[in-house]
């Protein structure tokens, strides 16, 4: 069936108003990029706090392991991750990347409820959507959380998951390990998944921590056992800094949605001027035609009523 004037006029209107909603959408998505980005920022100064903290800790720790935890080759225990996903569409391939890398990360699954070392697997997903594509692939995902929607939603959100990790007796008996898969933002594919290892505390950081130097002439002193060192302080500053972790990849995991949405809404604006375009087109070539049509009329009934009148006067 052909199109009418009316037709395309309703058709034009629907697209600006789809227009509209996809520009409210590109700018949302562009001003929410901004404020994670920027919580990511602010994060850095107490991020960096906690450091010199943990290398006061460190300097005088000679059985660090105990504390933090050498799981290399350990058969007892429990591996965990917390994936990073989104609870609503318009993102791509978001979803699918992120638990694909999950899957990596974790691969060598010797059942579905443990790891190629043989410890016991839990999984933590946030987003619904990714948990369904973890399900999917075999991971025993114990607990999903909602994504927030702003920033003040992350710092409750990392508390419920560390409150959800400490609650798990396997990661409270033995040496842990943790890991972090979520998207990061990059420039030049607008984001990446890279997983991060959280537990056991990497040695080389641990070294390098303990080697840096304090940025003032006050060197600080930790209050400790026998031993030298307080645990109770370093184990504070430990979950401190798992939060820190925690909502950075929160942070970048939504900043990396927010970004693959925006990328979306700009593919789908510029498929909505190509398809007014190509309507307004239309609609001008068939308007035109529908004046030519009248003018030919009004033409041929001019014609013909002249006609009549020199047909009249001959008689």
């Amino acid at each position: 069936m052909s199109d009418t004037t009316a037709s395309l006029r309703h058709k034009l209107k629907s697209a600006g108003d789809l227009q509209s909603v996809v520009r409210t959408m590109k700018s949302l998505a562009a001003s929410s990029i901004v404020q994670y980005e920027q919580s990511v920022s602010a994060l850095g100064d107490y991020a960096r706090t906690v450091e010199l903290g943990l290398s006061v800790c460190f300097r005088g720790i000679g059985h660090a392991d105990a504390l933090t935890g050498d799981a290399t080759g350990a058969e007892a225990g429990v591996s965990g991750a917390v994936v990073f996903g989104s609870d609503q569409g318009l993102v791509g391939q978001f979803n699918d990347l992120v638990a694909d890398h999950a899957v990596k990360t974790l691969a060598g699954l010797t059942e579905p409820s443990r790891d190629r070392s043989g410890r016991q697997l839990r999984v933590w997903a946030v987003g619904e959507r990714v948990q369904a594509r973890l399900v999917d692939a075999g991971l025993p995902v114990v607990e999903c959380f909602k994504v927030p929607n702003s920033v003040a939603g992350i710092t409750p959100l990392v508390g419920e998951i560390l409150v959800a990790i400490e609650a798990d007796e396997g990661l409270r008996s033995a040496l842990p390990i943790l890991h972090l898969v979520y998207n990061r933002p990059h420039s030049a594919a607008v984001y990446t998944p890279v997983a991060q290892r959280l537990l056991p505390l990497d040695e080389s950081w641990r070294l390098s921590l303990a080697e840096r130097p304090w940025p003032t002439n006050n060197q600080p002193e930790v209050i400790g056992d026998d031993s030298g060192v307080d645990t109770g302080t370093l184990r504070a500053l430990i979950r401190e800094h798992l939060f820190v972790s925690l909502f950075r990849a929160s942070a970048e995991s939504l900043a990396s949605e927010n970004a693959s949405r925006l990328a979306a809404m700009q593919r789908a604006d510029k498929n909505i001027e190509d398809l007014l375009e190509t309507l307004n087109g239309t609609f001008h070539r068939l308007r035109q035609s529908g004046i030519d049509e009248e003018l030919f009329d009004v033409i041929a009934g001019f014609e013909a009523l002249a006609g009549s009148r020199r047909s009249k006067q001959r008689r």
